[in-house]
């Protein structure tokens, strides 16, 4: 876990030193840019042709973002859901807060992964594209854990 997180938070910095956030005219806040990272990422082994996914993305930058769309090769289609008063829904982007957090967790908000292409299993990782409003594109190694994986840190 702790080497995908890393290799997120890589990836994300190497975005961050390119320039990735825009320039400082295009915002509602004069204030920065959207610096994006990546962790606490996981897939409950899929039990039928769906699956979720969980992750955290902080942004420690001085303007909010929005997560827009994701793709994975090892599904027809990856969609964004809410989950409001216990009903989930799909929805065309989720808020990243500046200097806060969007967390992805089973009961809340996520990741819906529809048309499996191949079933990932426990111990395997999937490759998934996280697009942003404002920020580049992030890829990140999704690992699979068990059906039934809880994470400890109640993300």
């Amino acid at each position: 876990m702790r080497r995908v997180a890393g290799a997120a938070l890589a990836v994300a910095g190497a975005l961050v030193l390119t320039g990735c956030g825009g320039s400082d005219s295009g915002g509602k806040d004069a204030g920065g840019t959207p610096d994006l990272s990546v962790g606490s990422a996981y897939m409950p082994q899929p039990v039928s042709d769906m699956a979720a996914g969980f992750l955290v993305i902080t942004n420690k930058g001085g303007a909010a973002d929005r997560l827009t769309s994701v793709d994975s090769d090892v599904a027809g289609s990856v969609t964004v859901h809410e989950t409001v008063d216990g009903s989930m829904r799909e929805v065309d982007g989720l808020d990243i807060p500046a200097n806060g957090r969007l967390v992805l967790e089973s009961g809340g908000n996520h990741l819906m992964f529809e048309e499996l292409k191949r079933k990932p299993k426990e111990g395997q990782k999937v490759s998934v594209e996280l697009r942003f409003a404002q920020s580049d594109p992030v890829t990140v190694e999704i690992p699979v854990k068990a059906a039934t994986y809880t994470p400890k840190h109640g993300h």
